[in-house]
């Protein structure tokens, strides 16, 4: 069927897989803006910083508009959003589209290298409003930069190599594990103020202890509960840190 339509099923499939990579580059583009959205969230349990519908709303202005600002960067200080945009997010999402229509050589080595330029990427913006490097004159920033440099002509060096020479293509990744683990820091991230840490540190375990098929709730519950008791000793007591540890409600 594929054949008598002109699409055979080898360019059929090779363009599925194209969409794809180019959908979790796209992804990858938008990290930082899809984390601080799901963060905001912790704003309706009482922590501190901007609601969802002003992060949708300053994220979405900086990305329609940050193009605007590069000629008065000069001259007025850029919204960190704005920086964001410009540094991070634009040239990732121009790798997005790129991706779409290319079909590198060594997938395993081109997307690495994509993810290590995203990183060096970021490095630079979280480092944008640091003192930097003017003359023989060192600052806060100036190593962040160096190694972010250091690191983009690196991955970009990867990501060349992968797209033009022969290597390994994609291996099956296991993502259940690292998933539920980086979710379960972001739970308790959002948690520990608002449930303290007794009821945070054991929903952390639990989710945490998702990351495996193999898991037997009755062992890893009786654990969750030994390993909460320490650490509901170890911080406040023994190490004298000033950490709440039952729910807000319960305390006031």
């Amino acid at each position: 069927m594929a054949d008598t339509m002109g699409q055979s099923p080898d360019r059929s499939a090779s363009a599925t897989r194209n969409s794809s990579a180019a959908l979790s580059v796209l992804v990858l583009a938008l990290a930082p803006q899809i984390f601080e959205l799901f963060w905001s969230f912790s704003t309706i349990f009482g922590a501190n910083g901007r609601n969802p519908l002003q992060v949708l709303a300053s994220h979405g202005i900086a990305l329609i508009s940050a193009v605007g600002s590069i000629g008065a960067t000069t001259k007025t200080p850029v919204a960190s959003d704005a920086l964001l945009a410009l540094i991070y997010s634009y040239p990732l999402l121009a790798v997005a589209v790129l991706t779409l229509f290319i079909k590198p050589k060594a997938p395993q080595d081109y997307f690495g290298g994509v993810v290590l330029i995203a990183v060096a990427l970021f490095a630079l913006w979280a480092s944008s409003d640091l003192q930097g490097m003017r003359g023989f004159s060192f600052g806060a920033g100036t190593a962040p930069r160096m190694f972010g440099i250091l690191l983009l002509v690196l991955g970009v060096a990867i990501t060349l190599m992968g797209l033009l020479t022969d290597g390994p293509a994609f291996v099956h990744y296991a993502w259940r594990g690292p998933l539920f683990v980086v979710l379960s820091i972001l739970v308790f991230a959002v948690a520990i103020r608002p449930l303290g840490l007794v009821v945070s540190a054991f929903i952390t375990f639990l989710v945490s202890a998702l990351g495996t098929p193999e898991t037997r709730w009755t062992e890893t519950i009786i654990v969750g509960i030994a390993l909460t008791v320490f650490c509901s000793l170890l911080f406040p007591y023994a190490l004298g840190l000033p950490m709440q540890l039952w729910p807000r409600f319960l305390v006031q």
